[in-house]
């Protein structure tokens, strides 16, 4: 059942041109519901879509939502109805047409103008029956790099396709942090400052699900790389030693230990995520839906009050 249509928020950037990541959630949620209605009038079904964020800049973003960081690349989920008519190749070409005119169309309004969509690639460590799919769109004023979606095939609300997606990200910086496999210098810093950039999104998503032991062995690298982080990353003797105390500390493996515990009890194993049912796409243990599902939506409706507070009524 499609609900009452949210609103575009009435602008997207700070006056010193930062990012609002509380109003760039409020835009992907709102393009969701629009096609979820467009769709479901044109196929005569049920097409409920939901979407919001991906990334995890919102985590250390200051009250208000707004970017601590340059924010040069804009990523977003799309959760979407498995055996719905969106299985078949035409109609989920539709979707992807609907999605990249309906992205051009409103981040133009934001001065933002997203052109040469590219979609079908298969992201790696998804469901092999039923993998996640991208969308991808460049923009052409530079005020960022790309747009990119994410297209998963289940049903589900925002937090829980964030939480759900982490089994997959940790076990993308795996192959760079895995302490069984001979360490081999990577030519490419912007690897490692992606993998550094991830490995912060996921320890502080799952960090109210983390164990007290391993917070307190994490905590002070974690630290310490935020705070490199938020003050650039340029020199490459800083981003090498910075990678190498995640990989020498483990910090992969308590990250992966915060979810395969809750998983476990219900008979899945992470590191065979790619061979779950379809049905637990998406699907997230309750112990894991209040440590950490609760901590996100109240980081938004925190964003959301400050806002308020500071706008004297409802935001847009």
């Amino acid at each position: 059942m499609i609900t009452e249509a949210p609103k575009l928020p009435e602008s997207l950037f700070h006056e010193d041109g930062k990012f609002n990541l509380y109003h760039i959630n409020e835009i992907y949620k709102v393009i969701a519901h629009k096609i979820s209605r467009k769709l479901t009038e044109e196929l005569k079904a049920d097409i409920s879509i939901t979407s919001g964020m991906w990334g995890g800049s919102y985590l250390v973003a200051n009250e208000m939502g707004k970017a601590r960081t340059n924010i040069v690349r804009l990523y977003c989920l799309v959760n979407l109805p498995q055996n719905s008519p969106l299985d078949t190749e035409e109609n989920f070409e539709r979707l992807m047409v609907l999605y990249h005119q309906t992205f051009s169309k409103t981040f133009a309004r934001y001065n933002l103008n997203f052109v040469n969509p590219r979609w079908g690639e298969t992201i790696p460590y998804s469901n092999s029956q039923l993998p996640t799919t991208a969308l991808q769109m460049w923009e052409q004023n530079n005020r960022v790099k790309f747009l990119r979606a994410f297209f998963v095939w289940n049903k589900a609300t925002w937090e829980d396709s964030v939480i759900y997606d982490t089994i997959r990200n940790i076990k993308v910086i795996k192959e760079l942090l895995d302490l069984n496999r001979r360490y081999q210098p990577k030519t490419s810093l912007e690897e490692y400052k992606f993998l550094l950039q991830d490995v912060l999104i996921i320890y502080y998503t799952l960090q109210n699900a983390l164990t007290s032991d391993f917070l307190e062995h994490a905590e002070p690298i974690m630290t310490n790389l935020l705070k490199k982080f938020l003050g650039g990353l340029h020199d490459p003797k800083m981003i090498e030693g910075l990678y190498q105390d995640v990989y020498k500390n483990a910090i992969v493996y308590g990250l992966e230990e915060s979810l395969e515990g809750p998983y476990k009890e219900a008979g899945l194993d992470i590191h065979r995520v790619e061979d779950w049912p379809v049905d637990k796409i998406n699907w997230v243990p309750d112990q894991l839906k209040k440590k950490v599902g609760s901590s996100l939506l109240e980081t938004f409706a925190g964003f959301k009050a400050h806002l308020e507070q500071k706008a004297g009524g409802t935001v847009h």
